[in-house]
């Protein structure tokens, strides 16, 4: 139940200046107002992936009897949703690089919405599953351009402060689009969330057609776009350290995974609750991955980010061990539903530790470290959801199983990595202020943001986008990402 920030697109080689012509001024620089309706779009598009995720998950006994196949082909849409997600996260940013972000983000929309209305007519679970898959690849690009979109149009302390915002918004979706899926449930056919999110994509794609202007302007679009930045995935994946951090994001992810595909089976077929009580409890967890990540964002700078993450993980292990034994002893709602929320209440502390060190180790890279970190949350996640369904047994038992399994493979990859945490940095890590990236061929320097004057705000629609700071920036400082990070996952 936690929520996914939108993940940076990779870098990739600057074209160079027109010869004759000066870097344009960051919109921060020139406007003394921040827009509200443009951040309130953005957060629409963020938005989008948490609602395409989390809307239908009350409505799978429904769909399990409407198309008559079986609980694990049902979860399996779920997993073809993050599948999409994952690819469409490696995909866009280098795309948006080299073309810059209107255009993307248009095609993405449109093809959003087909996928979406492609779903209201879906007669089979086959069919189904290739919708979603398309609908999360599409639904990708929101989540990464409206961050490449700030990071385009502002500078320092501001990037952070209008990211909050959005982050807010991806919170609060995951919370309420279970009680919006119930209540279509109520109205009427599942197929009507489908409508609803078609719907959403047509209006945000004309929103972005009528008051979004390019924040990348020619001369700083990338070249080499997907192969440098292929070249910078290669190395990465060379780095066991990063794998390793990688990899506990994404065992951490499919156990909040698991518990997504798995709790409307458990809550409603196996224990009886109603569509409106199963929303309430995915609330919940929801509420507890958000105070995880406000509590760890307070115990940034206090504590480092590789303590918090230890802690985070063996208090995993306890919960999600003593969630185990209450399934397997039956010990019902009582005690299973405060061990669940619990258990996704450290999530808030992984997900925004992991990039907040792995950023920092890979600072001359932090674009593709973290795309890729995206990639590989989703991409584990799908592997793993589907896996309750394809057990079977009792659902309490065989989830709670699952949940536990891959928090001890993600305790036993961190005690691996317990060797790094002491070390100093990579020579090339701690020495990448202005250390040119050997895959990509980018100053490191690039990543370091310049303090915004105070008036600093987001442009308007109405003026014009010439970004002066890369979408591919990111900071260095593990500390503070992690404080300024949301949870990185999804629901609970």
């Amino acid at each position: 139940m936690a929520s996914t920030p939108p993940a940076t697109p990779a870098p990739t080689a600057p074209v160079a200046a027109r010869p004759g012509t000066a870097p344009s001024p960051s919109p921060a620089a020139r406007t003394g107002r921040i827009s509200a309706g443009l951040v309130l779009l953005l957060s629409a598009l963020t938005a989008v992936g948490p609602l395409t995720i989390d809307l239908y998950l009350s409505a799978f006994p429904r769909i399990v009897d409407e198309l008559g196949t079986t609980e694990s082909r049902v979860q399996l849409t779920l997993t073809a949703t993050l599948a999409g997600l994952a690819l469409g996260q490696l995909l866009i940013g280098s795309v948006s690089d080299a073309v810059g972000r209107r255009a993307p983000l248009l095609v993405s929309l449109a093809v959003y919405v087909a996928a979406s209305v492609g779903i209201v007519f879906a007669g089979s679970v086959a069919a189904l599953t290739g919708l979603r898959f398309v609908q999360g690849l599409s639904a990708a690009a929101g989540m990464v351009l409206s961050m490449a979109i700030v990071r385009d149009s502002f500078e320092g302390y501001q990037i952070g402060k209008v990211i909050a915002r959005l982050m807010l918004v991806v919170g609060v979706a995951p919370i309420l689009a279970p009680t919006i899926g119930a209540q279509f449930l109520r109205l009427g056919s599942w197929r009507g969330m489908f409508v609803a999110l078609a719907v959403v994509g047509a209006v945000l794609f004309v929103l972005v057609l009528l008051r979004l202007r390019e924040t990348l302007p020619v001369e700083r679009r990338r070249s080499g776009g997907t192969v440098a930045a292929l070249r910078s995935y290669g190395s990465l994946l060379g780095d066991w350290s990063f794998i390793g951090l990688a990899l506990i994001a994404g065992f951490y992810m499919a156990a909040m995974f698991t518990y997504i595909s798995a709790s409307t089976f458990v809550f409603q077929d196996f224990y009886g609750m109603s569509a409106q009580q199963y929303a309430i409890v995915f609330g919940v967890g929801a509420v507890s991955v958000t105070a995880g990540s406000q509590i760890n964002g307070a115990l940034v700078g206090r504590v480092t980010p590789e303590r918090i993450l230890q802690g985070a993980v063996a208090a995993g292990f306890v919960l999600s061990g003593g969630l185990l034994v209450a399934a397997l002893a039956g010990g019902g709602l009582a005690w299973l539903v405060p061990l669940i929320v619990l258990t996704l209440g450290t999530a808030g502390f992984v997900m925004p530790s992991v990039p907040a060190i792995a950023l920092e180790r890979n600072a001359h890279r932090a674009g593709s470290a973290a795309a890729l970190i995206g990639a590989f949350q989703f991409g584990v996640g799908a592997v793993v959801a589907p896996v309750t369904g394809l057990l079977g047994g009792s659902p309490p038992v065989t989830m709670a199983a699952v949940m536990f399994g891959v928090v001890v493979v993600a305790g036993v990859v961190l005690l691996g990595l317990r060797h790094t945490f002491g070390a100093p940095l990579p020579a090339d890590a701690a020495g990448s202020l202005g250390a040119p990236d050997p895959a990509v061929g980018v100053p490191a320097a690039s990543a370091d943001l310049p303090d915004a004057p105070v008036g600093a705000t987001l442009p308007s629609a109405d003026a014009p986008h010439d970004g002066a700071v890369s979408a591919t920036d990111a900071p260095h400082d593990a500390a503070a990402l992690a404080g300024a990070t949301a949870p990185t996952t999804h629901r609970a």
